[in-house]
């Protein structure tokens, strides 16, 4: 198969799962501590040149669960940096009222939102949807359900009409016919990202003309190497967008744990042996490959990343970061690599 291979420049953002723990070793004691820290993360790392910000969606969980207020804040207080999920479970969401809430958080940020959606990972408890309201109709599971409320997701950003205008109304109403959802932000849905772990769900988001998000877990379709099946999952969406027929060209990323051990505090916390193969087991029902993660010398690292199909095949690299570890390390993290690695990559 012949991959495609993006230009050397490179989005680097970063991703972070937004923990908190009561822990003394944790600079992220609350929820109020993360949600604070990641706005602060954000404007340093927009100071430092990266490209993104980006957070993980998780309910019933000390962690991120409620996106769009985060995002509009940070909108607020950022100009040029990018602002983004990875991912929002679509299993929870309605798709109205989360039209509403991105086209406003888009607006705030004069957009720059950059929105993944999925159809969920495992949550920390069982079928929790149901507690939201949501339960798949007979003959369907929740995967489903999470397509299908993409997309209408989909449909209602982009402008359709659809409900029935009152005819007496308590102001008039914009213009004759049925109506849609309000705000709309225009080049939103150009902005949309499916997180995908299949060659077939990529494929499947080519076709309905959402741009790829590809995380550090992929489903295992061949035994190859992680970083080869990833490269490999690009084309296919690459080659189903070309099918589909879209005129304008999606967007790829990909996430990575990456560490460059220049100080002190960098070795010991990430210096001690961390695993240099993928692992491969079971995870919610299917074989999983789970991508490598990197932490070495500048120079070493520089040799390790070059060697990784996916990520010379994406256009978008997205840092996870130890987000309990604080602002001012976690943006050294992000700083450490866009000087000592990313140029001699070509990435900058």
């Amino acid at each position: 198969m012949h991959l495609h291979v993006s230009p050397g420049m490179k989005n680097i953002g970063f991703l972070s799962f937004g923990h908190w723990s009561p822990s003394p070793h944790s600079k992220t004691r609350s929820a109020a501590d993360v949600l604070h820290q990641s706005i602060e993360l954000a404007e340093a790392v927009e100071e430092l040149g990266g490209d993104g910000a980006y957070f993980r969606v998780h309910h019933y969980a000390n962690q991120l669960g409620s996106p769009f207020p985060l995002l509009a804040a940070i909108g607020a207080r950022t100009d040029r940096i990018e602002i983004g999920t990875g991912v929002i479970d679509m299993r929870y969401e309605n798709p109205l009222y989360m039209a509403e809430d991105s086209g406003a958080a888009d607006l705030i940020s004069g957009g720059r939102l950059q929105l993944g959606i999925s159809r969920g990972s495992p949550e920390q408890v069982v079928d929790g949807w149901r507690y939201f309201g949501y339960g798949a109709p007979e003959g369907q599971t929740m995967a489903d359900v999470a397509r299908a409320n993409t997309e209408v997701y989909l449909q209602v950003i982009d402008g359709a009409r659809f409900a029935e205008p009152n005819p007496n109304p308590m102001f008039p109403n914009p213009h004759p016919g049925p109506l849609g959802i309000q705000p709309q932000s225009p080049g939103l849905r150009r902005r949309i990202w499916w997180g995908s772990a299949s060659n077939a769900t990529g494929e499947w988001a080519a076709k309905l003309g959402m741009n790829l998000m590809s995380s550090t877990l992929k489903e295992d379709e061949s035994g190859k190497p992680f970083h080869v099946q990833q490269a490999e999952q690009i084309e296919h969406f690459r080659a189903a967008w070309r099918e589909a027929g879209h005129d304008w060209e999606p967007r790829v990323s990909v996430s990575r744990s990456i560490f460059a051990l220049v100080s002190d505090a960098d070795r010991a916390y990430f210096g001690h042996g961390r695993p240099e193969d993928d692992s491969f087991g079971a995870i919610d029902g299917f074989r999983g490959v789970f991508g490598r993660s990197y932490a070495a010398e500048p120079d070493r690292l520089i040799e390790q990343l070059r060697e990784d199909e996916a990520i010379a095949a994406a256009d978008t690299l997205l840092l996870t970061v130890p987000n309990q570890l604080g602002v001012d390390y976690n943006a050294h993290v992000v700083e450490s690599i866009l000087t000592h690695v990313a140029p001699a990559l070509g990435w900058r």
